[in-house]
């Protein structure tokens, strides 16, 4: 009888929380490893699934928490790094995998499932981030034996209700009432639903002929930086102009932004838009999955924070 024990590092996140419910429909139970479950009560009313409080960087607490799972789901990941004594790139995507690849084969689990990017690439000498990426999922697959099998997904950016894409932007254009500078406006994106995303996950689990694989996952269309933008902006019905920047004003606005809290623009993240996000051969196909389009999902999510929006603005003036 397969083990239907599911551990997932990461769990927590706009990812982790899709997939963590949709797993449990298919009848697994679930188990999130996270320093502070108290914060997550959407997770916590799901009675097949059960946070426990873990240091996912130590071993100790991976040897214990993987024992008796059948399958262990790595979703953690940073697209920037914060202060000093915060876990950089090198920790999380790497040294990370290896101690969860590590302790899966000590621990007997059977199936590993690994988020990666698109692009990542171990060889890369610019983004910090694809490099690490690639090199974490590389250290993820060498761990592969007989009895663990391996596989590793590499999405284009991931849309969706709560995704940090289209809502980002959104509340971006908020802020910028006029005119709007965008960095790297012709890098090029697949968005890929974050429904396609767990799907595969999920399809991916349940056949064993993946293993192995790097599966790039990407959405139907491809759409420019700018395009995307402006799409945020016109499904919204704002009348800000998008300017895209030059090269050279692109690399001031990442170091200009790098240096701010929470960095909403880096100089890594300049890097790795200088490589375009789009799948030489999309995995969703081949597992049987249908991409869903962009004008099928955001206008409705959208819709809804402006809304939100316009009722946070109306509650705060009716208190004056």
């Amino acid at each position: 009888m397969k083990n239907k024990t599911v551990c997932v590092l990461g769990g927590t996140g706009f990812v982790g929380k899709h997939l963590v419910h949709r797993l449990t429909k298919e009848g697994y139970s679930v188990r999130v490893l996270t320093r502070r479950p108290e914060r997550h009560r959407s997770l916590i009313v799901n009675p097949d699934v059960r946070l426990v409080k873990a240091d996912v960087g130590n071993l100790h607490d991976l040897y214990e928490h993987l024992a008796g799972a059948g399958t262990v789901v790595n979703l953690v990941g940073i697209l920037n790094e914060g202060g000093k004594k915060d876990p950089g790139f090198q920790q999380l995507h790497v040294e990370l995998p290896q101690q969860i690849a590590t302790a899966a084969v000590e621990c007997g689990v059977g199936r590993l499932l690994h988020m990666s990017a698109l692009n990542a690439n171990a060889g890369e000498t610019l983004s910090q981030y694809l490099r690490t990426k690639g090199e974490g999922e590389n250290r993820m697959h060498a761990a592969a034996r007989e009895d663990l099998l391996v596989t590793s997904f590499r999405p284009s950016v991931v849309f969706g209700p709560g995704d940090s894409f289209f809502n980002r932007f959104a509340t971006l254009l908020r802020l910028t009432p006029l005119v709007f500078p965008l960095a790297c406006p012709n890098s090029r994106f697949a968005p890929v639903f974050i429904g396609d995303v767990v799907e595969a996950f999920c399809r991916a689990l349940e056949d064993d002929y993946t293993g192995g694989q790097r599966l790039e996952l990407c959405g139907p269309d491809s759409y420019t930086l700018q395009e995307l933008v402006e799409y945020t902006r016109d499904t919204l019905g704002m009348k800000q102009r998008i300017v895209g920047l030059g090269n050279g004003l692109s690399r001031l606005q990442a170091r200009m932004l790098g240096i701010m809290p929470g960095k909403p623009f880096s100089m890594d993240n300049y890097y790795s838009l200088q490589s375009d996000s789009l799948c030489k051969n999309n995995a969703l196909p081949s597992l049987g999955i249908t991409p869903t389009p962009v004008a099928a999902v955001v206008p409705g999510y959208l819709a809804d924070q402006h809304n939100r929006g316009h009722y946070n603005r109306f509650r705060r003036t009716a208190r004056r």
